[in-house]
């Protein structure tokens, strides 16, 4: 098992360590692919619930997501990386670090690529830095449900075998689901042996307060498009109890860089804010197990993608 650059909880390890069948494998798998080619969509469909955020907008995975594929004779740990971003600022210096860390700390990379939208320098470039780790690979071509015709995606198949020579290739859709179980049954094939690496009954590693963070900016990045997606910073302050049983006080604070960006997060009237938490507030709710009161403040700080003191907080 291969765990060099990847933390892991040791007290989560052991817990999961007894009763382990003859033959079970756990294996560290880092999804990895260029910006918006659906690997968050995948780590969802293969975990079997929302553990990652999802959006159009290129980038919007900024964390090493843990999610945890947990069968009876297996389990995979999923990281869901970030794409490899061109190092404008700080922030996009250190999500580049943990990228390559993450790839030379894993059992399997998987992959992924958008054949729908054929393959492109930036997947050339991503498969050179794969092959590069010596870490084994298998590819994941996904989006093949945007494609009428198989054949049309046959090319960019030939492509993959030419870039990641030896490497597994496995049409899929995160999307629809189509082709993932079988993606999995490989990746569990790739996989040493050994005992689960966590409890079978999570599905991520996640703090709470990072799941409500992240499920907050993706409501985001989602109400105001290409606006501000990549200023925007979310905490979660505090997770109060109130004098309900069934309702819990979450505070939240949503950093942006520039003050016309505050105005933007806020909208005419609170429009913009108002809508992302009302949408964000089910999945929170879904997520706790509790009715959520859910306040909200914007705050400026300035150039914080370029704040090592600030990154740090933010928990980048």
């Amino acid at each position: 098992m291969n765990t060099e650059g990847v933390e892991l909880d040791v007290d989560a390890i052991l817990a999961g360590s007894d009763d382990v069948p003859e033959g079970h494998r756990s294996g560290i798998v880092a999804i990895a692919g260029r910006p918006n080619v659906g690997k968050s969509t995948l780590v969802n469909q293969l975990v079997g619930t929302k553990v990652a955020i999802v959006t159009r907008v290129p980038g919007t995975t900024r964390n090493a997501i843990r999610g945890i594929v947990t069968r009876p004779d297996s389990q995979l740990v999923l990281l869901d990386t970030p794409g490899l971003a061109k190092p404008r600022t700080l922030l996009a210096r250190r999500l580049n670090d943990l990228v390559r860390g993450s790839w030379a700390g894993v059992d399997i990379i998987c992959f992924v690529v958008d054949v729908a939208a054929g393959v492109g320098p930036g997947d050339t470039f991503m498969a050179r830095e794969l092959v590069s780790t010596q870490t084994p690979i298998v590819v994941a071509a996904n989006k093949v449900d945007r494609i009428q015709r198989k054949d049309d995606m046959l090319p960019a198949l030939e492509q993959l075998a030419d870039l990641v020579p030896g490497a597994e290739i496995l049409p899929v859709s995160a999307r629809t689901g189509d082709g993932v179980g079988e993606l999995a049954d490989v990746l569990v094939e790739h996989a040493p042996e050994g005992p689960p690496l966590f409890p079978g009954d999570i599905a991520t590693d996640q703090p709470m307060e990072q799941l409500l963070a992240e499920i907050l900016r993706e409501k985001l990045i989602v109400q105001m498009r290409e606006e501000v997606p990549h200023s925007i910073a979310v905490e979660i302050e505090s997770i109060d109890a109130t004098e309900r049983d069934d309702l819990l006080d979450v505070h939240a604070v949503i950093h942006v860089e520039r003050q016309s960006q505050k105005g933007i997060v806020i909208g005419k009237g609170g429009a913009t804010l108002k809508k992302a938490g009302t949408r964000a507030r089910p999945e929170m709710e879904a997520l706790l197990g509790l009715h959520v009161h859910l306040e909200t403040r914007v705050k400026v700080a300035p150039r914080w993608q370029q704040d090592p003191r600030r990154l740090k907080r933010f928990g980048y």
